[in-house]
Order: C-alpha cells, then sequence, then structure tokens
C-alpha cells in the first residue's frame, strides 16, 4: 500500500471509531438532555460524583476553573433540583462539602454503566458467532498494534533524550 492509502485507510477506521463511539454514547446523551442540565452543572456534577467524600466549594471551583461566586451558583441550581447536598464537612465543622444525593449515586452506579454498554450489546447480540470473532480479533489486532507504536515512540524519544 502507498502512504496515501494507508493514509486514507487511518482516517476511515478513524471516522468508523467516532461514529462508534457516538452510537454507544447516545443513549446515554439521550439521558442527560433530560436532565436538562447545562454544561458547568454536568462538569460539576461529574466532578462531585467522583469525588469519593465531595468536594469542598473551594475545591469543586479549582477543578472547574470557574468563580468561587459562579461555582456557588451552579452548585445552588443543583442543590435547588436535589442533585446534590451541602453537608458540614466531619473533620473541621468551619466548611462544607458537596455530594451527589443517594439518587444521583444511584445513576452513576448501576444505570450509566447499562444504559452506556447496551448498545453494543445489543449490536452483539443480533451478530453471529464468526461476526464476533471478527470484531474482537480486528479491535485486539488494531489495539496491539497502536500499543507497539506507542512503545517504540517512546523509546525513540528516551534514545534520542
Amino acid at each position: 500500500m502507498t502512504l496515501k492509502e494507508i493514509s486514507d485507510l487511518a482516517h476511515e477506521i478513524d471516522r468508523d471509531l467516532r461514529a462508534i463511539r457516538e452510537t454507544i454514547r447516545r443513549p446515554l446523551e439521550v439521558e442527560f438532555a433530560r436532565g436538562h442540565l447545562t454544561g458547568p452543572q454536568q462538569s460539576a456534577m461529574a466532578a462531585i460524583v467522583h469525588a469519593v467524600d465531595g468536594m469542598s466549594l473551594k475545591e469543586l471551583s479549582a477543578h472547574l476553573g470557574l468563580a468561587h461566586s459562579t461555582t456557588s451558583g451552579i452548585v445552588d441550581r443543583l442543590e435547588e433540583r436535589g442533585l446534590v447536598m451541602r453537608k458540614q464537612d466531619d473533620k473541621d465543622g468551619r466548611f462544607t462539602r458537596i455530594t451527589a444525593s443517594t439518587e444521583v449515586r444511584r445513576f452513576v452506579v448501576e444505570t450509566m454503566p447499562k444504559l452506556s454498554i447496551h448498545p453494543l450489546v445489543d449490536a452483539l447480540r443480533s451478530a453471529n458467532r464468526s461476526e464476533r470473532a471478527l470484531i474482537t480479533q480486528g479491535l485486539k489486532t488494531l489495539r496491539a498494534l497502536l500499543e507497539r507504536q506507542t512503545k517504540r515512540s517512546h523509546a525513540d524519544r528516551d534514545t534520542a533524550s
């Protein structure tokens, strides 16, 4: 294959992978849209949910890269909707921690994984055994090639240093 043909193939694979990611994420995006959350609210929710003990307003503000007052407004609106709660910090009562509600945590732990994997499960269920084997082998091969190339690139950089 010529370099142009390989480049064209790489672009085709990239388009296909992008379309696959979008298709897999679509049910989750629809569910997020139902929640009517703004982008900053979604970012705040993601940070809060992944923080084991919640976050202080200062930590959340720094994480989001937003002003304290802007972050406070976001949290106020999320709290009004029952999505987050402010509770007194166990270690220092002068501070509050922002935590996700039980409903939100349940959604993240139980529903999100199902929504994220559902389109893929359905597609694989409709495939026959040889199609599933081809998909699996092709993806494993592509991943191995990419990982090998990454290792080679790192080795080349280390040698050049």
